[in-house]
């Protein structure tokens, strides 16, 4: 089954699952902010989906960060940004077996899961 990772309280989660729930696609929602849900599952998405599609930085936390923490972002300072702050993670990310959406589009969703 489809798993959906993101933030329940999140207007583009909230989106992706009228999308979902409008196309009849099943799927189970798992919050990933927690029981540790990042920091199992993040090395896998990134080394599916790449740290740059992973990072949301046209979000209120990463606007939030300081000047510090936002220079010079590579690969190991995505992920630890990532891991210490999970609303870092664009949303949502469904895991559909073989392949990782990250994010929300419609365009997307239609091709991979209809």
């Amino acid at each position: 089954m489809l798993k959906v990772y993101g933030i329940k309280n999140c207007d583009t989660m909230t989106k992706a699952f009228a999308w979902l729930e409008a196309n009849g696609v099943a799927y189970e929602f798992v919050d990933y902010k927690k029981n540790g849900v990042v920091h199992s599952h993040l090395p896998e998405w990134n080394w599916r989906a790449g740290w740059e599609a992973l990072l949301n930085t046209r979000g209120m936390m990463w606007k939030r960060l300081s000047d510090e923490e936002r220079a010079d972002v590579d690969e190991a300072k995505a992920l630890a940004l990532m891991a210490d702050y999970p609303t870092l993670i664009k949303r949502p990310i469904l895991d559909c077996g073989k392949t990782l959406l990250v994010g929300f589009d419609p365009e997307r969703y239609t091709r991979e899961l209809k």
